[in-house]
């Protein structure tokens, strides 16, 4: 983050809840005001961008677990203690170096990082080295003369095409020896952007460690990929929409590549808090409201700031929970309330797996979960995208909250994106509890949708989400009041919560197939 604020100019645009660089001394909502100054404390340069296993993240965890004290809620985690703590695993992909060589002695230079990245695993081989080829979107038909080779293909994300998963499958079982992936630069609705922060894989403890049998997988940017294959840039290798690929051909390029892998296990913890409810017959059971509090930390410089403080991903967020457990102390609900801060959420979902796979409260007793993630307060709200909200009675109950306060809620318009299965409500999810989270919506077309784009274009997962950057401050007082009745409205309300289309087996593979 920039260290210099823009104090001045946000203090005179706030008064009207318009877009400026924020500052919470100028917001004028008691509530919202509240709210943004832990945000700044908690996505502030001290916390260090809160990275999973950090000093950073820790110090992050302990001011939430100080506020849910003083909150007077009950710590939920191990051992009667305010945290749970679990084991993880990290491979990080240290250096990593491709020299090409190119018909008539040339060579084709590309930037670890900059250019291309490496999916990080223990068992990644210190070096390859083979011919290129060209094979589309890596389908078995596309990959029949591709024994031997590295296989380059476009990391396509639209529905009907194949899967990163499928690529990987397929190329190892035509005998490459490599995968790059290829950004699809017709996936306008959430582009790659260059450069990547990191080369690490990190799986918790109770999980295999990452391995590839060997066979590494590469991302890349479409200049890095002509590179490669020795083809000028103006050659078209995908269509304009995405959905067609130039057929499969061989090159004269050959390409080898050299990593260097460290390896390391360290704990990890998630703030765990339970506000005890107060209904005789309904205490007993228990809503969870979930936010994660982990960022990226430090990673690649992007205009010359290499700390990812992650102020709206995800410690806004975080900041709602609190507030929410600060309104209702000495004001309980009729059901119980878990408030889950995870973290691991940008290395997997890492967090909310292990809290769902080892719960510390009976997991038979949680009837749903509230997630808060991918919120981007950028301009006034109208429109809600709810994930799953034909799935489960939250949903029901989310439009009747959203309809008294003038909102509208819609299922979510991108499914390609697959944002339902990124959040940490999915582990829930896959365990078979209602759960839901939400996105701010926009007409298309509108200047809403083109704050919004650029949003992703330009702070998602960068420096650049930082106390610095704009937002419309009456649409963040809009949504936290939301949740607030939303959540209280699902506690306090005796059917609780169920699923309305399908059981969770069905449902989990339908969403699957949307990917």
């Amino acid at each position: 983050m920039r260290r210099a604020l823009l104090i001045a100019a946000a203090a005179a645009a706030l008064a009207g809840g318009a877009l400026a660089a924020p500052c919470s001394a100028g917001i004028k909502d008691p509530d919202t005001r509240a709210w943004f100054q832990l945000t700044e404390q908690l996505s502030g340069d001290a916390m260090e961008g809160r990275d999973i296993g950090s000093p950073g993240f820790d110090r992050a965890a302990q001011v939430v677990a100080d506020r849910f004290r003083a909150a007077g809620l009950k710590p939920a985690g191990d051992g009667g203690g305010w945290f749970q703590v679990f084991p993880v695993h990290e491979s990080k992909v240290e250096k990593a170096e491709l020299t090409i060589s190119l018909a008539n002695g040339r060579t084709g230079t590309v930037r670890f990082l900059q250019d291309f990245s490496v999916r990080a695993a223990d068992d990644l081989p210190p070096s390859v080295e083979a011919p290129v080829m060209w094979a589309g979107f890596c389908r078995p038909s596309d990959l029949v003369t591709a024994r031997g080779k590295w296989v380059v293909c476009v990391n396509t994300r639209w529905k009907g095409l194949t899967t990163g998963a499928e690529r990987v499958a397929n190329a190892r079982n035509a005998g490459a020896v490599g995968l790059v992936q290829m950004d699809d630069p017709s996936f306008t609705i959430e582009p790659f952007r260059w450069p990547a922060a990191y080369a690490r894989t990190v799986t918790n403890g109770d999980k295999p460690a990452p391995v590839t049998g060997g066979f590494p997988v590469l991302t890349a940017s479409v200049a890095a990929v002509h590179t490669m294959l020795g083809e000028p840039a103006s050659r078209a290798l995908l269509n304009p929409n995405g959905r067609a690929a130039t057929p499969p051909f061989a090159t004269s390029s050959t390409m080898r590549a050299a990593f260097t892998v460290s390896r390391r296990d360290y704990t990890a913890k998630n703030v765990v808090a339970l506000m005890p409810g107060a209904d005789p017959t309904l205490k007993d059971q228990i809503l969870a409201v979930s936010a994660h509090l982990d960022g990226y930390g430090y990673g690649t410089p992007v205009k010359g700031d290499r700390l990812y403080n992650g102020a709206l991903d995800d410690a806004a967020y975080v900041a709602t929970l609190v507030r929410f457990a600060d309104k209702h102390r000495g004001a309980p609900l009729k059901r119980s309330v878990l408030l889950l801060v995870t973290t691991g959420e940008e290395k997997g979902l890492l967090g909310a797996h292990w809290f769902v796979d080892h719960p510390t409260v009976p997991k038979s007793a949680i009837v749903a979960d509230i997630n808060l993630d991918q919120l981007r307060p950028l301009f006034p709200l109208k429109i809600l995208t709810e994930l799953a909200v034909d799935d489960s009675t939250l949903g029901v109950t989310a439009r009747q909250v959203a309809a008294s306060m003038g909102i509208r809620i819609q299922p979510d318009p991108e499914p390609e994106r697959s944002l339902l299965t990124r959040a940490d409500h999915y582990p829930f999810m896959q365990a078979g509890i209602p759960a839901t989270g939400f996105i701010f919506g926009y007409e298309p077309g509108t200047d809403a949708e083109r704050r919004y784009r650029e949003w992703y274009q330009v702070r998602y997962h960068r420096p650049q989400d930082d106390l610095t950057q704009p937002m419309d401050f009456q649409a963040a007082g809009d949504f936290n009041r939301f949740f607030y009745k939303l959540a209280e409205t699902v506690a306090d309300t005796e059917a609780k919560p169920g699923w309305i289309r399908s059981p969770p087996g069905p449902w989990v593979k339908r969403v699957e197939r949307v990917r």
